[in-house]
């Protein structure tokens, strides 16, 4: 069956995919080293979620994100570059160093750095959607949250406000079935979390979160939706996290055969096999794809290395009070 997408933004999605999941997988280890400072809230099995919904937005469209940042960021266009160096803490990193993993970003690139706050992205981005629609501007903003999010209080406060003014915003919700180490079974009694757009007044859709044409579909249509003066739209992207909470979380609560059911369905092999079977790409133009983000990778990890760590009073630098 022909693709009604075009080979080379099937490629892309496919690339920006890879790129995340090799990027983490680096950062693990580096960290696993000692030779990262910090902490890592890591985005592997996710990356379909991030690539599907940002592709469905313009350069000057806003999202903002969560204590697991790296794959938002660069499925937004910050560079592996500029990511990695403010892991490594810095003055070249894309937060000068001083944002560390969990607050990356960037507002050129149309990213809030992050917030480690659970929910705490909800509101920022129903207040930027605010600020589109007072200035007549045709922008849309994304927040990002996990399924852990939706019990907080500043999820009812923004997506209310968001639908009551009729807001360009769009409230996804990556379900990855754990909030940490809690199942999504013991604080939500809905099977779906989307449902809980109705309670506000407006559109709720569940998607596949490890299928990212999917996840793009669902994002255009909303995203459009609010260019046009519709406003928000609650998206729920299921998905499965196949990595820790953080880096020392062995995932003992996860049972071992969901697990490897998970791993199964993750997202990068099951588009490779979908690129590869339906004739849109070889096996050979993956590989490459594959080994041209590795050499990016491995380029920014020895430029970071090679930046001087920061005076000590650099940290009293770009101060407000």
């Amino acid at each position: 069956m022909e693709s009604k997408y075009e080979k080379s933004f099937l490629l892309d999605l496919y690339r920006q995919m890879v790129l995340i999941r090799q990027f983490e997988d680096r950062v693990k280890f580096l960290f696993l080293e000692g030779i990262m400072p910090g902490t890592i809230h890591q985005y592997q099995g996710q990356e379909a979620i991030a690539v599907g919904v940002c592709a469905a937005l313009n350069k000057d469209d806003v999202i903002t994100s969560t204590h697991r940042p790296h794959g938002h960021a660069l499925a937004k266009g910050l560079t592996v570059e500029s990511l990695m160096h403010e892991l490594f803490g810095k003055p070249t990193g894309c937060c000068c160093g001083k944002g560390g993993s969990m607050h990356v970003g960037d507002l050129e690139k149309g990213m809030i750095p992050a917030i480690a706050i659970v929910g705490g992205g909800i509101p920022i981005a129903t207040g930027c959607a605010f600020a589109f629609k007072m200035r007549g501007e045709k922008r849309v903003a994304v927040s990002f949250s996990g399924d852990g999010a939706v019990n907080e209080g500043a999820f009812h406060e923004g997506v209310n406000m968001g639908a009551i003014w009729d807001l360009p915003v769009l409230y996804v919700i990556e379900n990855n079935l754990y909030s940490a180490s809690t199942p999504i079974a013991d604080t939500v009694k809905l099977e779906k979390v989307s449902d809980r757009a109705a309670g506000y007044g407006i559109p709720g859709v569940t998607v596949d979160g490890n299928d990212p044409v999917a996840v793009y579909e669902v994002a255009h249509a909303a995203v459009e939706r609010a260019r046009n003066g519709e406003g928000p739209t609650l998206i729920e992207a299921v998905t499965y996290r196949i990595t820790g909470h953080s880096r020392r979380d062995p995932c003992n609560y996860q049972p071992k055969e969901a697990r490897r059911e998970a791993k199964k369905r993750e997202p990068i092999k099951r588009f490779a096999k979908y690129l590869t079977e339906e004739g849109i790409a070889t096996d050979a133009e993956l590989d490459a794809i594959r080994e041209a983000v590795d050499a990016e990778i491995e380029e920014a990890v020895v430029s970071a290395q090679a930046v001087p760590d920061p005076k000590p009073e650099f940290a009293l630098e770009g101060l407000w009070a």
